[in-house]
Order: C-alpha cells, then structure tokens, then sequence
C-alpha cells in the first residue's frame, strides 16, 4: 500500500513538471498546532518543517511536491483504579510526508490547497498511512512569505491529526 501512495505522489509530481510552467517556487517553513481527535489526551504540542516546490501552471493554479517533518509531544498520563496511580507516558510521534500538492489563487495573495500523500511513520510502532492536508494562507510581505493554517491527517492503523499555524518564506 505504501508503494501505491509513493507511486501517486510521483505521478503528480511528473505532471506538475511537463505542464506549461509559468513561474516555479520553492517554499520553505515552519508549523506548530495542536493535536486534535483520538489522540489529543496523548499529544498535545506539534511542531513541524515544511518543504515545497510549486509550479505555476496558470496563474491561478499550481502544482507540486512536498515534504517535511512533523513531530507531536508525548504527554504523561495519570489514572487511578481502585487507589492504584498508574502513570503512562507517550513517545512522540513523527512522520515524514510526501505527497503532491496543489495551490488555486481565487484572489491574489490569497490561496486555497491540498496535499495528498503517504506519511511515513518514524517512530516505532508508528506504520504511518494516507496523509492529507487541505490548507489555507495568505501571502505577507509583498509575497516573499506567507502565513496559513491547515489540518494535517494521517489514517492508517489509526487516525492521528493536527491543526496547524505555519510560516513559509517563499524562494
């Protein structure tokens, strides 16, 4: 099944490239959120690296690759049974995505997008799964950066998600 997800993301990826390319980017940037859903109680404190690289297919349109790192702050967790505290504490968990990405501009410095990949699982007993993450931002300082806020998802065994603040510098 990963194979199947890498294989998308490629595949995208090699459209975004043979399409009429009227301007390239390269995105860099950093995230931080919270975990939300089922394992909120365990996490709370996400924090992230962002890369990508867009090309513009029309001026409204891009389309891309991305990548990064996230990792979520295991907490501990108290709970008592019949006068007995027993004390567990999580390991953090970290994922890589890799996925395609796609960028519509409904007004200037203004975009709407997602991305859709495979998350790769980086700590153990974390087998990773489909990664979507649709996100809104605003472009800030005359464009060379930009300011959004996504909702990060991985379903594969379990369903882990965030959302996220990020800040991207724009190349």
């Amino acid at each position: 099944m990963k194979t199947f997800y890498i294989a998308i993301c490629l595949l995208v990826a090699s459209f975004s490239a043979e399409a009429q390319i009227d301007r390239t980017n390269f995105r860099a940037g950093v995230n931080a959120g919270l975990v939300v859903g089922d394992f909120s109680e365990a996490y709370s404190l996400t924090l992230g690296v962002d890369i990508y690289q867009h090309w513009g297919v029309s001026k409204e349109l891009d389309l891309g690759i991305a990548t990064g790192f996230s990792n979520a702050f295991g907490e501990k967790e108290s709970s008592s049974v019949g006068g007995v505290t027993v004390q567990t504490e999580f390991d953090n968990a970290q994922f890589i995505p890799v996925a395609g990405s796609l960028r519509i501009y409904p007004t200037s410095g203004f975009k709407i997008g997602a991305d859709v990949g495979y998350a790769i699982g980086l700590n153990e007993g974390n087998d990773g799964g489909f990664y979507y993450r649709p996100s809104m931002g605003v472009d800030v300082s005359g464009g060379s950066t930009e300011i959004n806020v996504s909702y990060f998802a991985v379903n594969g065994d379990v369903n882990f998600s965030t959302v996220l603040l990020g800040f991207l510098i724009l190349f």
